[in-house]
């Protein structure tokens, strides 16, 4: 019976992801990628300090809950409109800064 091997090669390259994404991805791209992983953080992260559940948020805003969902796990893009609908509840607000 043949080892199964789980362990690398020594002669295996590895690239970092940062060298890959940079390679396949603009600056542009990365930095929305970027803005809207935080984004998706922040929102769920509110949500549960508030102790509100998709649910509930859903009775709050109007939105269903399979949408808020599909928003925190990053499924869908969202209009401003929507995304004030979700952070005024949760105590969010939009700060846009020069860089």
């Amino acid at each position: 019976m043949r080892e199964r091997r789980t362990m690398r090669s020594e002669t295996e390259l590895t690239i970092p992801w940062e060298k890959v994404q940079a390679e396949i991805f603009t600056p542009e791209e990365i930095a929305e990628a970027e803005f809207q992983a935080e984004l998706i953080v922040k929102l769920a992260k509110a949500r549960d300090e508030k102790k509100i559940t998709q649910k509930q948020l859903e009775e709050i805003t109007g939105l269903k809950q399979s949408f808020i969902a599909r928003v925190e796990k990053g499924k869908t893009n969202i209009t401003l409109d929507t995304l004030f609908k979700i952070i005024t509840p949760l105590g969010l607000k939009v700060k846009i800064e020069q860089e």
